[in-house]
Formats: C-alpha cells, structure tokens, sequence
C-alpha cells in the first residue's frame, strides 16, 4: 500500500511538471505569434493571440489548484515542498508572459493601420530574439534542473535590458514623426523586456529547487 500512495505521488509530481511545460510551449507560441503580428501588422494573427490567452489562465489556475491540493494531502517536505512552490510561482511567470504576449498583439493591432518603418521594426525583432532565446532556455534549464544553465540565462538578461534600451534611445526622434507607430514600438518593447525579466525569474526558481538559494537580489547570486 505504501508502495502504491508513493507511486500515486511520484506520478502526481511528474504530472505538475509535465503540466507546467506543456504551459511553457503554448507560452513561447503565444509570444513568436504576437511579434510576428507586431512586425508584419498582421491584425489577424494578434487576434489569434488575444483568443489564446484565456488557455494560458486556465493553465496557471489548474496547476496552482493541484499544488495546493498535494500540499495539503501530502504535507511534502523539503525538496519536493520546494518543487511544488517552484511550480506554482514558475506558473505564475508563464502566465504574466502570456499577458505580455497580449499586451503585443495589442499594439500590433494598433499598429496595423499604420505604414511600416523604414527598418522593418529591426530593434523589435532582434529584441524579440533574445527574449525568446531567454524563455526557451529556461523552460529547458527547468525541465532538466540545470543550474549551470539557469544562471547563463539570468546572465544574459543584461544583454535584453541593453536592446530594450536601445529601443528607447532611438525611439525619441522617430516618436515626433510618427507618435502612434513609435509609442506601440515602445509598448513592444516594454512588454519584451519585462518577458524576459520573467524567463530570469524561472530560473531562479530552478536554482532554488536545486540548491534552496534564494538569487533573486543583486549581491546574493552565487555561481557554482
């Protein structure tokens, strides 16, 4: 019997996982769909986007409704409370990447009236790259609990502030020729930025899973 309940909780574990990776994907083609929308004013596609986007709610709520019912069943300790924890709050970064993604399929829409820039939306799209790059790593680093690859996508979160900020930079004199265009330009790339701010954060959670350090502030990250 013991056996078995232990089984029943192992597969249950796996389950969560499985579950939180299965977000992860609908997560990384809410958000290629949502800039593919921005940069070629595709109204249709960021419809398709924002009609997604209640799929990824009811995601976080089920996972969030299975950790709390394993906490309360099992009363895990240890690793697998960690696990659990790590989930829930990983679930919670998932899905403010897929409010961000709508947020882009809403300036996308915005944006569809109006001509394209001279350069493609170029910043955009390199910026783009580099916080998907960051998210597929990190739901990877999850998968596998690699710690050494957690902290090479928190690491390059620096890279993603530098292009949102060349965004900014360059965004000051094109806004006084084209206001609308530019200032959904900015939203983009706010919205990048701060995806990429939650892919970071999935990784500390991996390291706390692993190594029950907490490397959320400045000064406490500790490589190894």
């Amino acid at each position: 019997m013991n056996r078995h309940i232990s089984e029943q909780y192992g597969a249950a574990l796996e389950n969560l996982r499985l579950r939180l990776l299965a977000m992860g994907g609908l997560v990384e083609r809410q958000l290629q769909k949502a800039v593919r929308a921005f940069t070629t004013h595709d109204s249709a596609l960021a419809e398709e986007v924002r009609a997604g986007d209640d799929e990824v709610n009811r995601f976080e709520v089920e996972i969030d409704d299975e950790c709390i019912a394993i906490i309360a069943l099992r009363q895990p300790a240890a690793a697998d409370l960690r696990l659990l924890v790590c989930i829930m709050k990983a679930g919670t970064d998932l899905e403010r990447v897929g409010d961000e993604a709508d947020r882009i399929a809403k300036a996308a829409i915005a944006a569809a009236a109006l001509p394209q820039p001279a350069n493609q939306h170029a910043e955009i799209a390199h910026l783009s790259e580099l916080v998907a790059v960051m998210l597929r790593r990190a739901l990877d680093a999850f998968a596998r609990l690699d710690v050494d690859a957690a902290y090479d996508v928190i690491a390059a979160d620096a890279e993603a502030d530098d292009a949102y900020d060349a965004v900014v930079r360059n965004a000051g004199e094109a806004t006084a020729r084209e206001p609308e265009l530019w200032l959904n330009t900015l939203w983009t790339a706010r919205a990048l930025e701060r995806i990429g701010d939650h892919a970071k954060n999935l990784c500390e959670h991996v390291v706390y899973m692993v190594k029950g350090t907490d490397v959320r502030h400045p000064g406490s990250m500790e490589a190894g």
